[in-house]
């Protein structure tokens, strides 16, 4: 699994971060998601241990760390069944538009919360009739003096429920900006938190992480909040969607390896007809399939996020790994369960759980379908809708 071990630093990240994953979040995980949440507590603890957007500059209270780090943390965040957390959208995806498209201002204010746990932030970008085509959305923002005025909904999003800053795409209605590319992003925080309803969703997996549909009605939010300019949400989304779709891809690798692990570990102690069922050509045949898939889908994700680290641009490639990487995970889900018969389908069993959490990584972060799509205009094909 480790795509980074190269020094004694990143060793010792990912050895302590295994550690407290296993004392802090991996015994909780059932209990949190009968819960249907995850406890604040949990949050300021990852705050505590420097865990939380540990990307920042230390200005901002973080550690300046690179990628590689990242990526060590969404590795052992999913093998050890921490994903109940929304740690990835607080920490790679929503708080990095305040840093990238914030003010001096408003970084200064929110960014350290963020890193100690005080704060919870989430994304807020898919519609009821806006999901894949994201330039569907229909949230929107009047200015009215020093604030915009915010109506509309939001769906599916993670950390929604209980997320104290939310980085919402919506129109802005100016005359300044074309309507047809009015997209811009607004933090939504504070006091404008009251303007606001929120539902929880019931979901088929990953029943701690909190997933919500949220409704602006008349929210204001001051003209300080909005991030970057007028017009450019579109633009500033694009931009981080590749960094996005590969962190999508690393877990969903990091669930194929656990989803064969656990089969290959069942495979030697269930015994059916006097001797273990990995003795049987099938059983053995099927995990060695399952075993090269998984490889392949180690080697390739290795690739792109080398190609990330020096600044290529990754957009056919990541496509490409968020169209097979994640199918390819529920390939290997499905044969695992199927190895351990009914006892797959038993709750109490690790591979169910696994089996529901990641049904979900080929739809979210652009479906099996829009990657495809992207792959073909690579390519220079333009589909036809």
């Amino acid at each position: 699994m480790p795509l980074f071990e190269d020094t004694p630093a990143e060793r010792a990240f990912r050895l302590a971060l295994r550690k407290f994953i296993a004392k802090e979040f991996t015994p909780y995980r059932e209990e949190w998601d009968r819960n249907r949440a995850v406890p604040r507590e949990a949050w300021l603890k990852l705050g505590r241990q420097g865990y939380l957007c540990p990307y920042l500059p230390k200005e901002y209270g973080g550690s300046n760390l690179n990628f590689r780090y990242v990526v060590i943390m969404l590795q052992e965040l999913t093998a050890g069944d921490a994903m109940c957390i929304g740690v990835t959208n607080h920490n790679d995806n929503s708080t990095r538009y305040i840093y990238h498209h914030g003010s001096e201002e408003l970084k200064k204010r929110l960014l350290p919360k963020c890193v100690t746990g005080e704060a919870i932030a989430c994304f807020a970008m898919t519609e009821p009739g806006a999901g894949s085509d994201a330039a569907a959305i229909t949230t929107k923002a009047v200015r009215q003096g020093d604030h915009y005025i915010l109506n509309g909904s939001k769906c599916f999003i993670t950390n929604g429920m209980f997320a104290d800053i939310m980085i919402v795409m919506c129109r802005v209605e100016s005359p300044d900006v074309d309507p047809k590319k009015n997209y811009s992003l607004l933090c939504v925080e504070g006091e404008s938190l009251k303007h606001i309803r929120r539902h929880q969703f019931e979901k088929m997996g990953r029943h701690g992480q909190d997933t919500a549909e949220i409704f602006f009605e008349n929210c204001p939010v001051p003209v300080g909040n909005l991030l970057g300019k007028e017009g450019e949400g579109f633009k500033y989304i694009m931009e981080a969607l590749g960094r996005e779709r590969l962190e999508l891809c690393i877990k969903a690798q990091v669930y194929a390896d656990e989803c064969l692990k656990e089969a290959i570990e069942y495979a030697k102690v269930r015994e059916a007809f006097g001797k273990p069922i990995g003795k049987f050509e099938h059983i053995a045949f099927v995990l060695a399939e399952v075993a090269t898939e998984v490889e392949i889908g180690n080697t390739f994700l290795h690739a792109c996020v080398e190609e990330f680290i020096r600044g290529e641009d990754i957009t056919k490639r990541v496509s490409m790994a968020k169209a097979w990487i994640p199918e390819m995970c529920n390939r290997v889900a499905y044969k695992a369960v199927q190895i351990f018969g009914g006892y797959g389908y038993m709750a109490e069993y690790r591979i169910a759980r696994l089996y529901q959490d990641v049904r979900v990584t080929p739809i979210f972060g652009g479906t099996t379908e829009i990657m495809n799509l992207v792959i073909a205009r690579q390519l220079g094909f333009k589909p036809i809708f």
